[in-house]
């Protein structure tokens, strides 16, 4: 049973990775330190005994391997943004950071701007917004306007052959050959 879950949840991450990969030409995540989330949630186990087998159970350093190696695989990029970064106590909007925020805060306003935020969605936008950042630090073009990126006639063809012609040529030019 175990192996059968094992395998479940691998399963789940290789489709959800191949498919962040087929729908982007970066990610950006959040270099997360999940040995000292588990930790950390060990030693709180009288507030939330159930938090650290999450932690461990949802494969964060698994995933963003299968994102690393299948980005560089088809030619895309993985940005992993620092875990000292404050994605979730930087305002997004006005860019003021809160000193102190408890991880039971999960909706918060700015005291600058007032600006209120959900804590995850805020952390979301300030993880992409330091990942173009860095992008651009790194002299990569950026176009991260979140349109349509793929051309709109489908894939090209990998044959080494020019695509068949569907329509007659126009009336009065016709070839004679």
């Amino acid at each position: 049973m175990y192996e059968r879950i094992s395998n479940t949840r691998q399963d789940f991450l290789h489709k959800l990775s191949t498919k962040l990969v087929n729908e982007n030409q970066v990610v950006v995540v959040e270099n997360l330190h999940v040995k000292g989330m588990v930790s950390a949630s060990r030693t709180l186990r009288e507030r939330n005994h159930n938090m650290s087998r999450s932690i461990s159970d949802a494969g964060w350093g698994s995933f963003t391997n299968f994102l690393a190696y299948k980005l560089k695989r088809k030619g895309g990029k993985l940005v992993e943004i620092d875990r000292w970064f404050p994605s979730s106590k930087l305002c997004s909007n006005c860019y003021h950071q809160v000193d102190e925020m408890s991880l039971d805060v999960r909706e918060w306003t700015c005291p600058h701007c007032g600006t209120h935020h959900d804590r995850d969605g805020n952390a979301a936008t300030n993880i992409r917004a330091e990942g173009i950042r860095m992008l651009k630090t790194d002299g990569t073009a950026v176009s991260a306007s979140g349109g349509e990126v793929r051309p709109r006639g489908g894939r090209k063809s990998n044959l080494r052959h020019s695509p068949v012609r569907l329509e007659a040529p126009p009336s009065g030019s016709a070839r004679v050959g």
